[in-house]
């Protein structure tokens, strides 16, 4: 297993257990103190997501033996951040109901329909900064993805031409080798040729001895 796999892992179950923690302690809350804890809570989701990335994208790097059992870790760890975020949202939504009742508890002693042009505008005013603020989740995390398949397809081109970086390599021994060898016949068959040299030489002086020497016997004879 990778190790950079293995560090991003026990970041997150440390992370983990620690929002699992903040969650139970934040139901016995109210008020600001409820407020601030579901605060850290959101924050530490957001280092736990950002870690559920790093994961995938290393995951996604290591060859598919290796990749197919952490792809299945990886999906225990997005159903876990997945039940995280619904605590949350169930603690915000009784948080939000208290805060409701709260308001229309003070408001009874208002007039009633400032009041309730007052809960108008409100609502209207948290409906619309909920819309923006979907919305501006809704583009992170468009962007989030994309940053994601960009990310993924780098690293397999990285890995396809590091493969034919080793291929070009291996081929360039082979005819490194093949250079050597040819080199080793050519020098072998040079060194014969000039052998084969000295003994035609050599053949022909003794030729040309004899000739001069039976022309020698025949003249003086």
């Amino acid at each position: 297993m990778s190790r950079v796999f293995e560090g991003y892992e026990r970041q997150y179950c440390d992370i983990s257990a620690n929002l699992s923690k903040k969650c139970t302690s934040a139901g016995a809350l109210d008020g600001e103190l409820k407020k601030q804890k579901l605060s850290e809570i959101k924050s530490g989701l957001d280092d736990a997501e950002a870690l559920v990335r790093k994961m995938d994208l290393e995951a996604r790097s290591l060859p598919p033996s290796v990749k197919a059992s952490l792809l299945a870790k990886l999906r225990e760890y997005k159903s876990d951040m997945s039940n995280l975020k619904s605590e949350v949202k169930r603690i915000m939504s009784s948080n939000a109901n208290y805060s409701a009742r709260d308001e229309l508890l003070e408001s009874g002693m208002a007039d009633t329909d400032m009041v309730a042009a007052d809960q108008r505008s409100r609502l209207m005013m948290s409906t619309e900064r909920l819309n923006k603020s979907s919305d501006r989740v809704k583009e992170s995390r468009r962007t989030m993805l994309e940053t994601e398949e960009l990310g993924v397809s780098i690293l397999q081109d990285l890995h396809q031409q590091r493969q034919s970086l080793l291929h070009a390599h291996d081929t360039l021994n082979g005819v490194d080798d093949n250079i050597s060898r040819s080199k080793k016949i050519l020098t072998t068959m040079s060194r014969r040729m000039s052998r084969n040299k000295w003994i035609i030489g050599t053949i022909i002086a003794v030729l040309i001895f004899a000739i001069l020497m039976v022309l020698y016997f025949k003249i003086t004879h």
